[in-house]
């Protein structure tokens, strides 16, 4: 026989109300009546009625992860990670590509589309800060305008770049090049590149930017061009590790030692980040608070009355080969 609410609450000797609060993961629960609940849910191997739960509720079980690509491996790392933090809440994810362009992230962000679900996760590259959403629960996920009135996530991309960068100066750097200038998502490389500058203002140095595509193939050519002229940096910040993993590879066909003639940063810290030769240091933002935080905003739009938020996750700089023996 299945085990109920009920039963639940006379085994941990509380109220049903409250173990409904601690299995929809409700706020308004104290830490140690949430634990006592939980032993109880586990000690009777309790399941919630997940289909009871969407008939009572009026909601799918479902969330929208909209990213524009899968061909740049960050995004296949973020979806991961909101898929695993939707499954510890008992909710399913489904996954579009917009390819990044704007009809079509702006289609989703008014609740457009076929596909009916509680609400909208989005990496949007092209939405504006005047680009408003239908009711539907959105959450964007990246770097966004000031004075957005949309739910978002973002991580502290000035800061991380700052830090990556002061990490190469720390290690004797000073003919540091920018990698990727010009391209990307625009508020991203902004961001990086306020980050880069500041760095090298403490030091009094002057910026080396080098525009070329976010891909490692771009980037590769970029570099070769870059050695072709003689103008060997001593140190690279590539905007993201495609482009990091570029540059490796060109110095790599040059003949020049990394980290022994010039040292290597990229940012993201895409699995291939640990398994280049050498492995690529690089800045990790932490996908699993993103996905957690989103979630979470998520809920509490179709929980109670919400005013817009703008939560930052933080990130790591993880140190490797190519800039440290």
């Amino acid at each position: 026989m299945a085990v109920s609410m009920s039963d639940v609450a006379r085994h941990a000797g509380v109220s049903q109300r409250t173990v409904s609060n601690v299995v929809n993961n409700y706020v308004h629960v104290s830490p140690a009546t949430r634990a006592r609940v939980q032993a109880s849910l586990d000690a009777l191997g309790y399941r919630p009625n997940t289909a009871a739960r969407r008939l009572r509720t009026g909601r799918t079980g479902t969330v929208t992860l909209a990213v524009p690509t899968f061909r740049e491996r960050y995004f296949a790392d973020l979806a991961e990670a909101v898929v695993s933090a939707a499954r510890e809440r008992s909710t399913t994810v489904l996954v579009e590509t917009t390819g990044g362009r704007h009809e079509t992230e702006l289609e989703l962000l008014r609740g457009g589309g076929e596909i009916l679900t509680d609400g909208l996760i989005m990496s949007a590259v092209s939405l504006g800060r005047t680009d408003r959403r239908s009711t539907h629960p959105v959450v964007l996920i990246g770097d966004r305008e000031p004075g957005s009135a949309i739910d978002h996530v973002g991580i502290k991309n000035r800061e991380a770049a700052q830090a990556a960068v002061s990490h190469l100066l720390d290690t004797g750097r000073r003919r540091i090049v920018l990698l990727g200038a010009g391209h990307g998502p625009r508020r991203s490389y902004q961001l990086r590149r306020q980050g880069y500058q500041a760095a090298l203002k403490k030091y009094g140095i002057a910026p080396l930017v080098v525009e070329c595509d976010w891909t490692t193939a771009a980037a590769a050519e970029a570099v070769t061009a870059l050695l072709t002229e003689k103008a060997v940096p001593d140190g690279i910040f590539a905007m993201n590790d495609s482009a990091a993993l570029g540059a490796l590879r060109a110095l790599g066909r040059a003949g020049i030692d990394v980290p022994g003639q010039v040292s290597v940063v990229g940012f993201d810290d895409i699995v291939e980040a640990g398994l280049s030769t050498p492995s690529l240091s690089t800045v990790a933002p932490l996908l699993d608070d993103i996905a957690s935080m989103a979630l979470d905003l998520l809920a509490e739009q179709l929980d109670e009355d919400h005013v817009p938020q703008h939560r930052m996750a933080g990130y790591e700089l993880r140190v490797r080969e190519s800039t440290s023996r």
